[in-house]
């Protein structure tokens, strides 16, 4: 795969981590404290969402936001209602 994007948030105890790959097609992937929980097709620029779980008792949903572009991709996490912004970091 070509280069991605990497965006990381710490959550209720729990590292959670997209990984955006470009290429044809590209790849979306959500980890949870390092085990994929979710993954999508990127496609070009259109806004995407991936959901997954934190493993808490119970476990409790989250659910990113993804804006790949046009420009800097971002990336927001919604965990009980809360949206938070995740933050960009080096591959």
């Amino acid at each position: 795969m070509a280069h991605g994007h990497h965006f990381h948030l710490d959550a209720t105890g729990h590292s959670v981590t997209v990984n955006m790959y470009s290429g044809h097609p590209g790849l979306i992937e959500l980890l949870v404290d390092g085990k994929e929980t979710g993954h999508i097709t990127l496609r070009g620029n259109r806004p995407r969402l991936v959901a997954g779980e934190l493993p808490t008792d119970p476990p409790l949903p989250v659910t990113v936001h993804i804006t790949p572009g046009p420009g800097i991709p971002r990336c927001t996490a919604v965990i009980e209602g809360v949206e938070t912004l995740m933050t960009p970091r080096a591959f």
